[in-house]
């Protein structure tokens, strides 16, 4: 099989594959931001006091938590243009699709943070005179994120595993660009095996990294 193995059709292909890892990247990046950002909008919502936030909140993760990933992007590729009029192309939509998706679990991490911090620091916080709005930006929220951030880098990774998804919608990140390349070149062996072996390379740094940082916060 080594024998037989072609060397230079993932040499001559490194430069399209390098584009598509490049997609993969950018839209777990921005896919991570959104999803945060939205997540904790969605936590304080949860823990709020306002019965109509909090159920919003709860519909809305189970509902997303309940879905297939594959099932949320085609949704948002088929119903935004519809919505909006005009088509906004397979990146775009899987942006929001992410997110949108994200958002659900990353909801769920940042309202166990914010839970794991004692409730006498928001006493403490507007015994000083600060805001409930002012307390959590300034004293809860720092703490829960110091806390959650093994938690959160490892949705990351398996964030940037499912944007394999994306050639659904004909979106050509890392793995759809394999395929091209494997079926063009009728070069399936090769070309498989060297996407499993950039993922494992990428996904087993950062899962090695963030075990660093989940022993560093041990020992202090």
């Amino acid at each position: 099989m080594i024998k037989n193995f072609d060397f230079n059709v993932i040499a001559d292909s490194l430069p399209f594959l390098w584009k598509g890892l490049q997609v993969s990247f950018y839209l777990t990046f921005l896919a991570l931001i959104g999803g945060i950002l939205f997540g904790t909008l969605l936590a304080l919502m949860r823990i709020s006091n306002f019965k109509s936030l909090q159920y919003f909140s709860m519909t809305y993760v189970n509902f997303l938590r309940s879905m297939p990933l594959i099932l949320v992007i085609f949704w948002f590729f088929f119903l935004i243009p519809l919505i909006i009029g005009k088509p906004i192309g397979g990146f775009y939509s899987a942006v929001i699709a992410f997110t949108m998706f994200e958002a659900a679990y990353y909801s769920e991490i940042i309202r166990a943070g914010l839970l794991s911090v004692s409730s006498n620091q928001i006493a403490a916080a507007r015994a000083t005179g600060l805001t409930y709005s002012q307390s959590m930006i300034y004293i809860i929220l720092p703490q829960a994120f110091r806390n959650m951030i093994p938690v959160l880098l490892t949705q990351a990774v398996i964030l940037f595993q499912d944007t394999s998804l994306v050639y659904v919608v004909s979106l050509r990140d890392f793995m759809t660009a394999s395929s091209i390349v494997a079926q063009s070149q009728s070069r399936l062996v090769e070309m498989y095996l060297f996407a499993a072996l950039i993922y494992f390379l990428i996904c087993f740094t950062f899962s090695f990294m963030i075990k660093r940082i989940q022993n560093r916060k041990v020992v202090q």
